[in-house]
């Protein structure tokens, strides 16, 4: 993993310095807190319901074991036993006391993390494929480039004041594990006719109000035009798009009212007057971050590695679930891809103790090269672990409540931290997914794969849209309800779900996915998943089944 340098060390040193200076000021009167207001959310600090929310970048969910070992300590320290990981690869803290932010952001430093630019109306986190590196699918690590784009895009004088949020993908694999499409600029490392590797670029995909899947912009980009490409698109975005509807600022909104092909023409307009020099990325400089991602020194599979998981899925029937659920083949001989799931029925979904923090960081160290990786839909990655290890591996996580085996599953929700905590919430989205998550346990080996994704308010941080099922609460004369729709898809055949109906209340909705998934089950081909079905037979059996009512 990327590795600070001399100037990265100065540079938040400087930034915890300016910030506690903004903080003091702030605490003894001299700021108002409208004027306070843009310094702490350019850096990470949001006032919720009941306290004050930190969240914390993890540039492409990629994290070691001493920076766990921290989140494990502000877990402890500064809130309260507890962190959240959120659907963009980055982790909050919901109960921080604005008087100890610095301090929490000194700590951060001192393991090279940092807060910055997790809110405010510029770059933000640029997310990747969990599995980058080591997926069997991938024409290559897509990592060096998320990196290459952070050091871009961090404090860019002219995209620190956009017109709002903008948010980067990068994947490099067939199978989409980053939702691109969702993203204002998703990029797609691919190859040409003559076998050159570079990007296909798409432009204006985003959720909240107007969901909109990304259309292409570009179909192949050379490596070296990464980012004045990048630049060029961000300059078009940054003069035309709106800023007098905060609701219409975003750059899909742009593409939209424009229509692709001019916001094509007016890119490649802009691209062809920059003088590229600057920012062109030499092979050189590709290969000087590739270093930093260099892949472990890998053993050599062990002859008895297939027996010792035999022996262990003939005598334990949870670790052979774990195994066909959880784990995923590696590019490498003799190694896999754990994922360990933050879903257990009944919990809050991406919600982890600080014992399981240190916990991760010492598997890490024992099973994983010092390394995991953090994924969008709120579960964690180990992407090395030796085949023969695995068994041990599941033990450690299954004694300390980790060994939930259902990745991929109904169980394995997604869902924002709702009305609990968020103060832009319309409705409690955790008590919806512990529910729901508890009730479809049971029945989940059935149904087999099964995105569902639940949002406590239009904005949609839980991705609700591009959920198989997608569950969105609502305010409907202060009580809250919940408007469900079907056959959304966030990987490469990506869709925006459709509204089944009428928004149900909170004690209907289990009762409501049960129908549609009693449709699905009766109704799907040999291999479909829901959103496939969907597509062939329509909208009007769901309905039906929900409502009654064609």
């Amino acid at each position: 993993m990327y590795r600070y340098d001399e100037f990265d060390r100065r540079f938040l040193e400087e930034r915890v310095a300016q910030y506690r200076d903004q903080v003091r000021r702030r605490l003894i009167g001299q700021l108002t807190e409208e004027e306070f207001r843009p310094l702490r959310l350019r850096n990470g600090l949001y006032l919720q319901l009941h306290a004050y929310m930190y969240r914390i970048a993890i540039p492409y969910g990629t994290l070691s074991p001493a920076q766990l070992r921290m989140l494990a300590y502000i877990a402890r320290k500064y809130d309260r036993g507890y962190g959240h990981f959120t659907t963009r690869q980055n982790i909050q803290f919901n109960w921080i006391k604005l008087e100890e932010s610095p301090d929490i952001m000194a700590d951060l430093a001192s393991v090279e993390m940092h807060s910055i630019q997790t809110s405010g109306n510029c770059i933000r986190n640029t997310t990747s494929d969990p599995f980058a590196g080591v997926a069997d699918d991938e024409i290559e690590d897509p990592r060096p480039y998320c990196e290459i784009i952070r050091q871009w895009s961090t404090l860019h004088p002219e995209f620190s004041w956009l017109p709002r949020k903008f948010k980067i993908a990068v994947s490099a694999s067939a199978k989409d594990r980053a939702a691109v499409h969702v993203h204002d600029i998703g990029l797609y490392l691919v190859r040409n006719a003559a076998g050159e590797v570079g990007f296909q670029v798409l432009v204006g995909g985003g959720l909240g109000r107007t969901p909109i899947m990304a259309k292409v912009l570009r179909d192949f980009l050379p490596k070296q035009d990464l980012l004045s490409y990048l630049e060029a698109a961000l300059r078009v975005y940054n003069e035309y798009g709106r800023r007098d509807n905060i609701y219409k600022a975003r750059i899909k909104i742009l593409v939209q009212a424009l229509g692709i092909d001019k916001m094509r023409d007016a890119v490649e307009a802009e691209w062809s007057k920059m003088d590229h020099e600057p920012l062109d990325l030499t092979k050189e400089t590709i290969a000087g971050i590739y270093k930093h991602f260099a892949p472990p020194a890998y053993g050599k599979p062990e002859r008895d590695d297939d027996a010792v998981i035999n022996t262990a899925i003939a005598a334990d029937k949870k670790f052979s679930r774990w195994l066909k659920h959880n784990v995923a083949n590696h590019k490498q001989p003799g190694y896999s891809i754990a994922t360990v799931s933050l879903k257990p029925p009944g919990k809050p979904p991406g919600d982890i103790t600080a014992d399981q923090l240190d916990l991760l960081a010492e598997l890490s160290e024992r099973h994983g090269f010092g390394e995991v990786r953090v994924t969008h839909e709120q579960n964690v990655v180990f992407p090395d672990v030796r085949r023969g290890d695995l068994v041990a591996f599941y033990a450690s996580l299954a004694s300390s409540g980790l060994g939930t085996a259902n990745i991929g599953l109904a169980s394995d929700i997604i869902a924002c931290p709702g009305l609990d905590y968020c103060s832009l919430a319309n409705a409690r989205s955790i008590p919806i997914a512990e529910r729901l998550g508890e009730h479809l346990a049971a029945r989940e080996e059935e149904i087999g794969p099964m995105k569902i994704k639940i949002s406590g308010c239009i904005n949609a941080c839980g991705h609700h849209h591009v959920g198989h099922i997608g569950i969105l609460g609502v305010d409907k004369n202060g009580e809250e309800f919940y408007q469900i729709t079907v056959g959304g898809s966030a990987d490469e055949l990506s869709a925006v779900g459709i509204i089944v109906g009428r928004a149900v209340p909170s004690d209907e909705v289990n009762g409501a996915v049960d129908k549609l998934l009693d449709v699905y089950l009766a109704q799907r081909d040999d291999g479909e998943d829901l959103p496939a079905t969907f597509r062939r037979i329509g909208m009007e059996p769901f309905k039906e089944a929900v409502y009654g009512t064609r």
